[in-house]
């Protein structure tokens, strides 16, 4: 998995800021994650959801509503429409660059934004709410009555919320005071998912029930039982996530195929940091990078240490493949690899390569394994050295069948 930058310009043209979580295999489908109230993107379960999604297959975009986090915009001049308004954007951006969302999760309000979105984007498929009000004025409750009686005398005022300052306007409180979301809720026409904490003292168990009784089939409840809120519990976080993960697999839409010649690594830069890049290999995705002293993240492999690991890869994998080949009893394979350059050199690349082996083998197999560790096929391309054609535009490079080297690794252990 790799979580990738992903900006995009909200409904009133401010700039949003979110995070891609990608799978690390097939991706079953994409989705949209919208935080809790004031939280934002990097809250504690908005993070772990998405990443339990992603590990199953499911990518998630979670983002900063306007005026938190890192996107623009005054918490001030927010409204509950707006963030609305701003998911229908996320969903648009994400099917610009190919990754159509067909599932919509929200934690509290965000659960009823998602709910509010819904109806109005036909591309999604189903809706999971965790810990959302039925009526989004609830979340009046979370202000002292004092500071709701400065903010409609006086416009705005400062409160705070969840432990944390906050400037609201009255625009805010008047917009949360006018939705209709019994109305919307009948009309959702979608697979819904509610899940909710019984004992939720922020936002009461009946919310779920009224929506559950406002939304039409399909339609299903799971309890949380004595979660909390926010869901602070690591074990009430996996649970959710695994839940809507499994709900959802009817209702995925998984990313179309495109006509595009396959390529064996796609590598594109994240948008975090000065090196750091999402690295896509068939149904994996994994971050690439450099190391801090050098100015970069240190949050992946660099790109020589990628060329060691393929050649220790390889060579650990022919070896096996000999040796299984052989019936010989060995138990484990381990080859460690170094890149060095002797500048002075013609050939100034040195690859170092360790490779030790377990099992009751003798003197003369362990010296037939070393002979094949150097007919690896990543070891024998390396020597002989390679050809290029580097093109612009999108990458059009023609590969290899996955089989190829699988033939290539059973060429190097006949014998």
């Amino acid at each position: 998995m790799a979580t990738q930058a992903f900006h995009f310009t909200g409904s009133s043209g401010k700039r949003l800021s979110g995070r891609l979580e990608l799978p690390g295999g097939r991706i079953r489908g994409w989705s949209i994650f919208a935080h809790c109230f004031t939280c934002g993107k990097d809250n504690r379960a908005a993070v772990r959801i998405a990443r339990i999604l992603a590990r199953q297959g499911i990518g998630v975009l979670r983002f900063d509503f306007a005026g938190l986090g890192e996107s623009e915009g005054d918490f001030a001049d927010s409204r509950f429409s707006f963030d609305v308004q701003d998911l229908k954007s996320a969903a648009q951006a994400m099917a610009d660059v190919g990754r159509a969302p067909s599932l919509l999760i929200g934690h509290s309000l965000g659960g009823a934004a998602t709910l509010a979105a819904a109806g109005d984007l036909p591309g999604i498929r189903a809706v999971a709410t965790v810990n959302a009000p039925f009526d989004v004025a609830h979340t009046l409750h979370q202000f002292d009555p004092a500071a709701l009686a400065a903010i409609d005398a006086d416009g705005a005022a400062d409160v705070r919320l969840a432990g944390r300052p906050f400037r609201v306007g009255k625009g805010l409180i008047d917009d949360l005071r006018q939705q209709d979301q019994g109305a919307r809720i009948a009309a959702l026409h979608r697979p819904l998912l509610i899940m909710h904490a019984p004992l939720d003292d922020t936002v009461g168990i009946e919310n779920a029930t009224k929506i559950y009784l406002a939304a039409r089939h399909p339609k299903s409840f799971m309890s949380l039982d004595d979660a909390d809120h926010l869901l602070s519990r690591p074990q009430d976080v996996e649970r959710v996530g695994s839940m809507i993960a499994a709900w959802a697999a009817p209702y995925l839409t998984a990313p179309e195929s495109t006509d595009a010649p396959p390529v064996d690594a796609e590598a594109e830069e994240t948008g975090d940091g000065k090196f750091q890049v999402a690295i896509s290999s068939g149904d994996h995705v994994f971050l690439a990078d450099e190391p801090v002293s050098v100015g970069g993240l240190g949050s992946g492999p660099s790109p020589f240490d990628l060329l060691s690991a393929a050649l220790a890869a390889c060579t650990t994998m022919t070896l096996r493949l000999y040796a299984d080949g052989k019936k010989w009893p060995v138990t484990r394979i381990r080859t460690a690899v170094g890149h060095d350059k002797e500048v002075s050199n013609p050939q100034p690349d040195i690859f170092n390569i360790r490779i030790a082996i377990e099992g009751a083998i003798d003197d003369e197999q362990r010296e037939r394994m070393m002979e094949i560790a150097e007919r690896c096929p990543v070891h024998r391309t390396l020597e002989r050295g390679a050809r290029f054609n580097t093109l612009s535009g999108e990458p059009p490079a023609p590969c290899e069948a996955p089989e190829a080297h699988m033939e290539a690794m059973d060429q190097a252990t006949i014998a």
